[in-house]
């Protein structure tokens, strides 16, 4: 168990709190009252709010304290009482902590700093302002938080008063600073380089002589899209951890409406982006409730977990040694197309959601018919519950004659269950796999569901080669070897690519044979992410999705992770949309196919999905 903020940090990805203010008005407690006071008043109704963030999970409440200063509270009458309302703030986060001293890790306390109004900054002196607000960090840090969050920060100036402030204490607490960023810098005309200058001055270091924050943040003011943008944009730069707590959404046109994009669904899907772009801790602010957060900590905790852990493969026992591999391209036919460099096409179908698999059947036997090399199988796609796959992978194989590819997931079992089923796949003669991390469960229909995730696709491949060699995760001999022809996913349009770059490497140091990428829709990404790479030695196959309406195109970009559709993309299926639904069907197979052309000098195969199960669409895509 991490001891300390920032070793925890430094581990896993943090899931903060959500808006206190909102729960207090929820409550129905209007804003002629003093928020902060009612830790004194209250204390019932503030515990309450803290308790429902530590029962949805969070890993750190913040302290109903963030105009719990002079000048703030003496718009009340109350500016003698900092030191009371800010410890008493400090104290009920901290009961309610300690009441949940039995999770698996710590729920930490942060001081919550708001910033002085523009009128106290025009009528008050700077060291009237400073000493202000080191009397409520002093009172905050006596009562022994573990951070102190200034948030919302307006500019580097104001920033700076609070570094000046912590500088008076004896010993400055450990602390963070987090910048509220306007919204209009994200509407026109304003430019990516007019954000980067702005970037560079919010974040560049303090004078050596001063206090330095542990960590940067960015929360307020911006729902989840355009925080998005700055993370993007921002985290490249820092040299320090980033957390992040959007707004919980702001009103969007489409067709026509002012949709709120809010649900907890929604944030907790930016909340992975975060993540997956390298935020150290997300949360939400104004607007957030404790349901959003709930949902935040089923998606990101999981998956932060699996991308921080590595799988320990025992030693093998004195008695066992490792056997010889078997030919590559002996393994199946994909594998001797593959490693003979000759094209290969595939198809990807979902497995029905029952266990009747004559539909599927007759489809793969069309496939198989159409001259396709493979038919893929996800696993359990969208965290969907569905037929085991690797019984429809026997049944493709057996009764189709059709080769599967077989994906599988590190979410739903452990390493147990996970080499069970791969000396499964052995013993059926399914020997293509795609190893992939999986999606959180919540993004599927079953909320109640959990993500295991005791490895990722790194672990998975390094599994499967350590089978491959005759020997079991605990160093035990299986006696004849599997004989896997084992791949891996990646994202060229990936938000943070340097990490998606390093993952790559280190599947294909873990043994990875060859690589299919997530549906591609914009050729320059392709060619770009391969061009950063450079020499890759093992088989690459694109995905390729051809969109059957605007809608469908329209819910991929907004509601699948990781799927970036270009704009122009869009515009001509919007265009489409004024037709027929056979227009708009064309339209996408058009599109994937120019695609498919542009990419092809590139790639030694394709992957097509078959959007809601048409393979006749997937099989236009292919025709030449």
């Amino acid at each position: 168990m991490p001891k300390t903020f920032q070793e925890a940090l430094s581990e896993s990805t943090l899931v903060f709190d959500g808006a206190t203010g909102t729960e207090i008005y929820r409550r129905h407690v209007f804003t002629n009252q003093c928020y902060e006071e009612l830790n004194l008043r209250n204390r019932k109704m503030i515990a309450e709010i803290a308790e429902s963030y530590a029962l949805a999970g969070a890993d750190a409440l913040t302290t109903n304290t963030y105009n719990a200063n002079r000048f703030a509270l003496e718009r009340y009458g109350l500016e003698t009482q900092v030191d009371a309302i800010n410890r008493a703030g400090v104290d009920i986060a901290r009961e309610t902590a300690l009441a949940h001293a039995e999770r698996t890790e710590p729920i930490f306390v942060v001081g919550s700093v708001g910033y002085p109004s523009e009128e106290v900054l025009q009528t008050r002196s700077r060291q009237e302002i400073v000493d202000a607000f080191a009397e409520q960090i002093a009172a905050l840090a006596n009562a022994g938080v573990d951070l102190i969050l200034f948030e919302s920060q307006p500019s580097r100036d104001v920033a700076e008063i609070m570094i000046d402030a912590i500088a008076t204490l004896d010993r400055p607490p450990l602390f963070a600073i987090s910048y509220g960023l306007a919204a209009s810098l994200f509407q026109a005309p304003n430019t990516l380089e007019s954000r980067a200058d702005l970037y560079s001055r919010l974040f560049a270091p303090f004078a050596e002589n001063k206090p330095s924050p542990c960590a940067w943040g960015l929360n307020c003011i911006l729902g989840p899209s355009e925080m998005l943008v700055a993370v993007q944009e921002i985290i490249k730069t820092l040299d320090k951890p980033l957390i992040v707590q959007p707004n919980a959404g702001a009103p969007k046109a489409f067709e026509g409406r002012q949709i709120y994009y809010s649900s907890p669904e929604y944030l907790a899907t930016y909340a992975m982006r975060y993540a997956g772009l390298g935020a150290a801790a997300v949360g939400g602010c104004c607007g957030t409730t404790p349901g959003e957060i709930a949902e935040v900590v089923k998606m990101v905790k999981p998956t932060a977990h699996s991308r921080r852990v590595d799988i320990k493969l025992f030693d093998s026992k004195p008695d066992v040694r490792e056997q010889e591999e078997s030919p590559v391209a002996s393994r199946s036919r994909l594998a001797r197309k593959l490693c003979a460099k000759e094209w290969v096409q595939t198809v990807e179908t979902i497995p029905p959601c029952g266990y009747d698999l004559s539909t599927f059947l007759e489809k793969a036997r069309k496939l198989r018919d159409a001259g396709v090399d493979a038919v893929n199988l996800p696993d359990g796609p969208r965290a969907s519950a569905r037929i085991a796959s690797v019984v429809a992978a026997e049944k493709a194989l057996v009764d189709a004659g059709i080769e599967p590819v077989l994906h599988v997931c590190a979410r739903d079992r452990n390493l147990i269950g996970l080499q069970a089923d791969l000396l499964g796949c052995a013993a059926l003669g399914v020997n293509n796999i795609l190893f992939i991390t999986g999606d959180p469960p919540k993004l599927g229909n079953y909320p109640n569901a959990t993500g295991v995730f005791d490895c990722d696709a790194i672990g998975l491949c390094a599994l499967q080669r350590r089978l491959n060699r005759g020997i079991d995760l605990g160093g035990a001999s299986i006696g004849k070897p599997t004989n896997a022809f084992f791949g891996v996913g990646v994202d060229p349009s990936a938000l943070d690519r340097r990490r998606e770059l390093d993952r790559l490497r280190k599947k294909i140091d873990a043994g990875a044979l060859f690589v299919v990428t997530q549906p591609v829709f914009d050729a320059d990404a392709l060619l770009s992410f391969l061009d950063d790479f450079g020499e890759l030695q093992i088989p690459l196959v694109a995905g390729v999705w051809p969109f059957v309406s605007y809608r469908n195109a329209l819910f991929m970009r907004k509601e699948v992770p990781g799927v970036v559709v270009p704009d122009s993309v869009m515009n001509r299926m919007e265009e489409a949309s004024r037709k027929s639904k056979e227009d708009q069907m064309q339209t996408g197979v058009e599109i994937a196919r120019e695609l498919l052309d542009s990419i092809r000098s590139s790639i030694q195969g394709v992957q097509v999905s078959a959007p809601l199960g048409n393979i006749n669409i997937s099989l236009q895509t292919l025709a030449r």
